[in-house]
Order: C-alpha cells, then sequence, then structure tokens
C-alpha cells in the first residue's frame, strides 16, 4: 500500500526543532509530505532514518530560511528512502552492527593476549 501525502505545503516554521519531537516514520514522513510504500518501510524505517541523520550531518543548515531548511530536509528524506527502495537494510550497512559482520569484509584476525607474568611467573622481590 502507498501512503502519500495530503497535498498542503510543509509548514516550514522550526522544522528542525519539529522534527526532533517526532516519534515514528510515519510521522517524519507525514511532516514533511513524502510519500511511502508502507511494506518499504515495516522493513527498514531505523535504516532510512539513520540514512537521513548521516546525509544531513554532512549539510549546513544553519542561517538558512526555513523554507530552505524544510525542502532540503525533504530532499533527504527521500533521498535515504530511495536508497532502501531499491536496496535493503542488509545491503546498505547503516548500522555498526551490520557493518561489523559483513561477508564481503574479511574477519579481522582473532588475537589473545597472555602476559608474560602468565607464562613464566616472577620470582619473589626480596
Amino acid at each position: 500500500m502507498i501512503c502519500s501525502p495530503d497535498e498542503r505545503p510543509i509548514d516550514a516554521t522550526d522544522i528542525l526543532d519539529k522534527l526532533k519531537r517526532l516519534s515514528s516514520a510515519e510521522d517524519f514522513f507525514a511532516t514533511l509530505g513524502v510519500a511511502y510504500e508502507e511494506a518499504v518501510l515495516r522493513v527498514a524505517r531505523l535504516h532510512i532514518l539513520k540514512r537521513m541523520g548521516q546525509y544531513l550531518g554532512s549539510d549546513d543548515l544553519d542561517g538558512l530560511p526555513g523554507s530552505v531548511v524544510a525542502a532540503r530536509v525533504k530532499a533527504t528524506l527521500q533521498r535515504a528512502y530511495a536508497d532502501f527502495e531499491r536496496s535493503s537494510p542488509l545491503a546498505e550497512r547503516v548500522f555498526q552492527v551490520l557493518k561489523d559482520h559483513d561477508p564481503k569484509r574479511p574477519a579481522r584476525p582473532k588475537t589473545a593476549f597472555v602476559g608474560l607474568d602468565e607464562i613464566a611467573p616472577l620470582p619473589p622481590t626480596r
């Protein structure tokens, strides 16, 4: 099922503060007026929001008019959503736990540390 926003414009007043108070992925999509498929969002909601945060982290929004910030944030959510429309959370590996267990990346050799005093105890001091 495709969920599409109504056609009203985004209320850009204090948009970043509004986004900070949202609690669900659906709220982000509704507030920013971005259409989504429930099946995609059900599987990748946290991944989409994490990717959106990564994209926004590289964008300087300070001092810009609210309407510009709202447009950029909306475009960023659309971009993050598109990443997972054509891919999967496992393929995108947004979260560190998935990056650490990437089968395409060779595992780091495991090493064990054994202290010298465990091998040959030091003589007692006088």
